[in-house]
């Protein structure tokens, strides 16, 4: 699955979100730690999520969006 990410420089380094999950974000010195680090932030949001979900006794399942 993709997602979209705004990659912003920053006097650190850069500084990455995923606008399509609310608080998704991290950082890296390089353009390339920023989004290797995002990508996992991506995975550990998406793990809690479904965990959440499931703790309502949701069932949880994928779909995917074409663009």
């Amino acid at each position: 699955m993709k997602y979209k990410v705004a990659l912003r420089k920053t006097e650190e380094g850069f500084s990455v979100s995923c606008p399509g999950l609310p608080g998704c974000w991290s950082q890296g010195e390089t353009e390339r730690e920023a989004l290797d680090n995002i990508v996992d932030a991506i995975a550990e949001y998406l793990a809690v999520a479904a965990e959440l979900a499931s703790d309502e006794d949701a069932e949880v399942r994928e779909v995917e969006v074409a663009a």
